[in-house]
This record gives structure tokens, sequence and C-alpha cells, in this order.
């Protein structure tokens, strides 16, 4: 871990602790106001919770960008025990984000959940981390236990009569835990498989068969935050639909990049020259992957104007997801981009559904036999053929991860595949 966080520039709202002196410790954090806002929350009725977060606008940032407060209200009324599953099991290549989260301010995630816990009823909460992520960790194992300590977590919470224990989980590493069906899969010890659907809504049928709300850890840190400012201003900071600001995590050919935090719908030309310095070697933009390797490309001149929020760049043709914004400059050969994405794609495929299971390697073998010089001219075609024979056909959404993207590079690129192969 360094001593200073990755975050700079933009706004910092969210991370406006991130780096201050012990701020990971309890007496720290509660000095600067940490569990505040859940002895406010716990003095509400939870329905009026979930009714003020649903009002703030706040989308899940994990990826699919839904509304927080809608899932929240899908939770049947009648069933009972209820669970909250915190997803830090993040794996999409190019997104950092949350790992700061958790490294660097841990008892906002952990406020946050608990006041989800509290909107729901729920009587757990399970913190599921990516196995990799060793320190992250230990950092919320140590707040978790300080937290108890408090009578934050436990029997009769600030004397309310509700009571709600944290768990912390790891995966071994595994992409597809991601998904949040996957997750609760591996939570209850079995392989982290994806569920079929319906029911479409772990809210309604999640772990162990009841209800679960899955979040992943940066939608719930701005929980606590949304109460300090409330509903109508956080929906102000950002763009309409949009509340709140983001974590964008800029890499790829760019001078300075980093994690970035900035108001939802912030144009992207600030993000790249005003924050991230510009394209390495002052090369021109050729492309660039706005949401994570599982986004579709955008070639430079579709994202000139283009705004950093979920219907901005779904209009430009691609997705917001986890606000991975990866830049490509015009040295990068788009079949070497697509080789590294068909390796991570294959080696994580989890093998349930065989459109993804063959297809993925056979989208490794084709683009490896084209970057050697192998190829033949039917390959670029059966590049295409074999990803949209993904698209749509597996049980998860993550057969999309790889179909997406390969569609869209041989689509936009189509001339530098055909430059490679023989006739």
């Amino acid at each position: 871990m360094s001593a200073t966080p990755n975050v700079s520039g933009g706004v910092r709202f969210l991370s406006r602790n991130f780096g201050l002196p012990g701020q990971t410790g309890i007496e720290s954090a509660m000095k600067r106001g940490a569990y505040e806002m859940l002895k406010r929350a716990v003095a509400m009725k939870p329905e009026d919770v979930t009714a003020l977060v649903k009002a703030s606008g706040l989308r899940g940032h994990g990826g699919a960008g839904f509304s927080a407060g809608m899932k929240w209200s899908f939770v049947p009324k009648d069933k009972f025990p209820r669970y909250v599953c915190v997803n830090a099991d993040e794996s999409e290549p190019g997104t950092c984000k949350d790992r700061l989260i958790l490294e660097y301010d841990p008892h906002l995630l952990l406020e946050g959940a608990l006041i989800c816990a509290f909107a729901v009823q729920a009587e757990r909460i399970y913190i599921y981390i990516r196995g990799e992520y060793f320190y992250p960790w230990r950092v919320m194992e140590q707040a978790i236990a300080e937290a108890r300590a408090k009578g934050l977590i436990g029997q009769n919470i600030l004397g309310t009569g509700w009571s709600c224990d944290v768990q912390l989980a790891t995966g071994a590493g595994q992409y597809i835990c991601g998904e949040e069906t996957g997750l609760i899969e591996s939570l209850e010890g079995k392989k982290g498989w994806p569920r079929l659907k319906p029911p479409f809504y772990p809210a309604a049928i999640g772990l162990w068969g009841k209800p679960t709300i899955v979040n992943n850890v940066e939608t719930l840190s701005f929980v606590p935050r949304i109460f300090e400012i409330g509903a109508e201003a956080f929906a102000g900071m950002g763009s309409p639909k949009n509340g709140g600001t983001g974590l964008f995590s800029l890499s790829g050919c760019v001078k300075n990049p980093g994690v970035y935090e900035l108001p939802m719908g912030t144009p992207l030309q600030t993000l790249l020259y005003d924050l991230g310095g510009g394209i390495c070697g002052n090369r021109k933009l050729k492309a660039l992957i706005p949401g994570g390797s599982s986004s579709h490309i955008l070639k430079a001149e579709e994202c000139e104007n283009l705004k950093l929020d979920f219907e901005s760049v779904a209009a430009a043709g691609s997705m917001l997801g986890s606000a991975a914004v990866m830049a490509i400059d015009e040295s990068v050969s788009i079949p070497r981009l697509t080789l590294w994405m068909a390796r991570f794609y294959a080696h994580e495929s989890c093998g349930q559904c065989t459109p993804c299971r063959e297809g993925t390697g056979w989208i490794l073998r084709l683009v490896t036999r084209i970057l050697e010089g192998r190829g033949r001219k039917r390959d670029v075609d059966d590049l295409f053929q074999i990803a949209d024979n993904i698209d749509g056909k597996t049980i998860c959404a993550l057969g999309q991860a790889v179909a997406w993207p390969t569609k869209s590079y041989v689509t936009k690129f189509r001339h530098e595949f055909d430059a490679l192969v023989k006739e």
C-alpha cells in the first residue's frame, strides 16, 4: 500500500478522507463523522431510508448501473431472514477503485452497508473480497472488529432492537464471482457458477434462497454521503438520472493514469486531458474503452463530445460499466488488443455454458493465428461469427463480456485484421 492514495484532481466527495492520518482506525474515523449517518438512519422508518436512497438517483457502480434504492425495494415484505452482500470482487480489467475505499476508508463502507442492512432489515452482511486483495482484507478485518467493539455491529445496534452481524468472505480470484449469483453460489460453498434466470433478482431469492441485496463497494459507500447532504443535493451533483459523483479508473495510453472522482456527466475530455494529462508521447487518441474491458470500443471521433454517465455512454454505443476508462493511442494494434482480451476471457470462462466455454478458446486461437501470420481471409469473419454465437446465449452476462468487445473491434477496425491475413 502506498502512503498516499492514488486519487487526485476532480472532486473529493466520497474520497475526501482518503489518506488522512488514522482514517482506517475507528477513533479517527468517528472524529471525522463516521457512523453519525447510521445514527440518523436508524431513527427513521426502514422504508423511508429506502425511499431517500431511491430519490437520490444513486445507481450501482459495479457495472450494471441499476438504481440502488429500487433494488432495495424489491425485498419481499414477508420473507426472513434477509442478507446484504457487499461485492468487493473487483476483477474487471482496468478497474481499481473499490480497492481504494477498502484500504483508505473501511468505516465508510461499513456504515453504508449497515444503513442498507437496516433499510431491508437484514440480519447479516457478507463482504466478499477478491482473493488477491490480501491487504484490503486485513484492513476490513480490523475495521469490523473495531465497529463490533463499539456496539455498531452485533446485538441491539444503537439501542434500536435491530441486530446485524458482519462477516468477511474471500473468493479464489475468479472473475465469474463478480456476477452476483456466482458470488452467492461461492458464498454458499459451491462452485461459483451463475444461476439460471428467472428469478432475476437475488433481492427476492438470493443467499440460501432468502432475500439478499447485492451491491458493490462504491455504491454502498455513497449512502452515508447521501444522508449528509440529502437526496436532492446528491442528485443535483450529477447529470439527469445519474446522481452524485463516481470514481473513474483511468488507464492505458495516458500520461497520468489513476483513479479520479468526478461528478457523473463530466466530459470525457476533462478526465482524459485536464486530469489525465493527455495521450502519451503526444500521440493521437485512436479509440477508447469507456467501461472496463467488457465494453464496446469507441473510435476517437465517437467520443469527442462524450459525457461520462450511463445514458451518454450508452447513446454513443457502449456502456459505462465499472467506469474503467482505457485510452488507446494510434500506436496500438487492435488485433493485439484483441489477443490480450481473449486470453483473459478464455482463462476466466467458468465453463458452465458451451458457447462461452468453447467460443472463448476459439477466439483466442483464431486471433493468435492471425497475429502469427498464419491467418486465412475467412478467419476475420469467423471471429465475428463466434462472438455473435456467444452473445446473449449464456446464463450470465459475462458471455457478452467477450462477445461485445470482439464484435466491436472487428467491426470498427476490420482493416487492421485484414492486413494481417493471407488471401
